[in-house]
């Protein structure tokens, strides 16, 4: 009789996640991912499932702690406006800094058009991510801590806009100087 084999999910998805963001869906063998999980396959098709319902827990979790992250990130400050210009400095920090690029922004260009699960979570992602800035702008102009001329909505959907921007433009020049330019640009743009 087959036993079955015990393993903290929760990892195992973070593990499985790495993989995916280092080689993408398309290039992320089962192997890969069951080594890196370290588990067998048919304990991953047991309790997650295939390849893509892994995938799409990965991409899930993924999105939704970024939301976490960035919301407890604007809590640390009382101005709305401190909090939008700590976010595009951690944004960049990120974009230069980390090991990885985005992975919403990648799966994006990879799977978003043809699957439409993917779409849903990474659109979902993304219209929480507009609404929370939005909110900080609509703060922001409340508190008279920027321009009161300033279209709430549009200055929203630049922000959120600009980060996929920069990803992209960093992914393909490599120019530091390039993005930080950029932030800083937004900025002077937020504070007017």
């Amino acid at each position: 009789m087959a036993r079955n084999v015990e393993f903290n999910q929760e990892e195992a998805v973070r593990k499985a996640m790495e993989v995916f963001w280092k080689k993408g869906y398309n290039g992320a063998s089962m192997r890969d991912l069951t080594d890196a999980m370290q588990i067998n396959p048919s304990s991953l098709y047991n309790t997650i499932g295939d390849k893509r319902q892994l995938f799409i827990r990965c991409i899930h979790d993924y999105t939704q702690g970024r939301i976490q992250a960035v919301k407890k990130h604007a809590a640390n400050f009382k101005s709305p406006l401190k909090a939008l210009v700590s976010i595009i400095n951690e944004s960049v920090n990120s974009i230069l800094y980390a090991s990885n690029s985005c992975l919403a922004i990648k799966t994006t260009f990879e799977l978003a058009v043809t699957d439409k699960d993917v779409q849903a979570i990474l659109k979902n992602e993304s219209d929480l991510t507009y609404d929370f800035f939005l909110s900080l702008v609509r703060r922001a102009l409340e508190e008279k801590e920027i321009d009161p001329a300033t279209d709430a909505e549009m200055m929203a959907d630049y922000i959120v806009n600009s980060f996929t921007g920069w990803h992209e433009s960093y992914i393909l020049h490599q120019d530091a100087a390039r993005i930080k330019k950029m932030a800083k640009y937004l900025i002077t743009q937020i504070s007017r």
